[in-house]
């Protein structure tokens, strides 16, 4: 268990009568380990920090071993639960990982500050308030379990295309008079989204990190 985190409440004496045995089906006709636990049923504050402790301790062991390299037992273990609530809130394993990209990989709803006239302006801006809200963690683990996982694959997809969307109408409102050249406004946009997405994930790799700013400024002058 890491430093500083607290274990889950535990029954005392006086406590019973808030807890019952949550049974946890079986999977396959094979019983769940620790299919029956000891949980509150009326304090719904504790069942969501359970939860949540839950995604917490996949997402460090999914971002550092990877997804396959990980048992559920040591998700539990991290945690602070028993492996049966595990299997309580998500019935299989891979379930985790949908929860985890689902609600963990964001693109806000922030508006566009365009600078009328200025693109490099304007894509710098977009880069500063990035729209995408996701962990270092989390995009180590979009990229990682995209290739052997559909779900996490099809997830990258939608927030790449949502980021090209943003950045396209960023262009276009800083250069309302290229609307007309659609393709070339689609391409510096599917560029500078790249960067934005996969800049991260570069750098933890090859230790190399690309200036937005810059990128910015070459797609601007290449732009007119």
């Amino acid at each position: 268990m890491k430093p500083g985190r607290d274990p889950l409440p535990r029954p005392g004496f006086c406590d019973f009568a808030r807890f019952r045995r949550v049974h946890c089906p079986s999977r396959h006709g094979v019983e769940a380990p620790g299919a029956d636990i000891v949980w509150p049923v009326d304090d719904p504050l504790e069942t969501a920090k359970a939860r949540t402790r839950i995604l917490d301790a996949a997402e460090e062991l999914f971002a550092g071993g990877g997804y396959d390299a990980t048992p559920t037992a040591r998700i539990a273990e991290l945690a602070g639960v028993p492996k049966g609530l595990v299997f309580h809130y998500f019935p299989r394993k891979i379930d985790v990982l949908v929860s985890l990209v689902d609600e963990r990989t964001l693109v806000t709803e922030e508006d566009v500050e365009a600078v009328p006239g200025d693109p490099a302006g304007t894509l710098s801006k977009l880069a500063r308030m990035l729209p995408l809200r996701a962990s270092p963690d989390m995009r180590r683990i979009l990229f990682r379990e995209a290739d052997t996982h559909r779900s996490v694959r099809d997830r990258l997809g939608r927030l790449n295309a949502e980021i090209i969307r943003r950045s396209r109408f960023a262009l276009e409102l800083a250069l309302p008079g290229s609307r007309g050249d659609a393709a070339r406004l689609e391409a510096a946009a599917a560029t500078f989204a790249a960067v934005l997405l996969y800049q991260e994930s570069l750098c933890l790799l090859t230790g190399h990190h690309i200036d937005p700013d810059a990128v910015a400024e070459l797609l601007a002058h290449a732009l007119g």
